[in-house]
Formats: structure tokens, C-alpha cells, sequence
């Protein structure tokens, strides 16, 4: 029973996410995806349905799993800048803006993504 609720909330909290997301298709979207042991990033053109920068923590070794996440919004957010990218739409899917999730968007924005 506990399981089922729990899953009810990341459904619903999915959806309020993409729903305020999904209004403005032309500007990128960076994606979040985070796991209990690692977390990756990806800027998405959902208009042409490719990948402009991607980044994963998964070969690293060292620092944190928050430190980690940093340089995975710093690493993804020059990426994105070097495709040409300065925008993105913050797609956090059913994580909460909260730990990893707000220092990957933190450390983006702090290189010069606008969100």
C-alpha cells in the first residue's frame, strides 16, 4: 500500500513539472535525471527531438554526490553554451527541486544558463 502512494506522488508530481514546462516548445529543455547513486543532465530540442549536451557523473570517482552534481550542471551548461544554447526550459520530472537536483540547475545557471 505505502508503495502505490508513494508511486501516486511521483506520477502527479511529474505531471505538475512537464506541465509547466510543456507551454514553450522552442526553447531547449535541460533534463535531469537522477538516481540514489548518480545523476546526468541533458539539453533537449523537443522540436527537432535530438540531444544538444548531455553530461553524466557516472565515471566519476571522487567528491560527493552533491559535489558531483555541481560539475554535472557546470560541465552540461558549457556544453550547451558551446551548441549555441543561452535558454533552457528546467525539466526536473518527478525528482523534488531539492539536494542534487537544485545544485545541478545552481551550477548551470551560475555558468550561464538562463532558466
Amino acid at each position: 500500500m505505502a508503495t502505490a502512494y508513494v508511486h501516486n506522488l511521483r506520477v502527479r508530481r511529474t505531471i505538475r513539472a512537464r506541465a509547466r514546462i510543456a507551454d514553450n516548445q522552442s526553447i531547449p529543455r535541460l533534463h535531469v535525471n537522477r538516481s540514489l547513486r548518480h545523476i546526468s543532465a541533458q539539453v533537449i530540442d523537443d522540436q527537432k527531438g535530438i540531444t544538444l549536451a548531455a553530461a553524466s557523473d557516472i565515471a566519476m570517482t571522487t567528491g560527493t554526490k552533491t559535489e558531483r552534481a555541481a560539475q554535472i550542471g557546470e560541465m552540461v551548461a558549457k556544453a550547451a553554451l558551446a551548441a549555441g544554447v543561452t535558454a533552457v526550459r528546467f525539466d526536473r520530472g518527478s525528482a523534488k527541486y531539492h539536494g542534487r537536483v537544485a545544485a545541478v540547475a545552481e551550477a548551470a545557471r551560475a555558468a550561464g544558463l538562463t532558466f
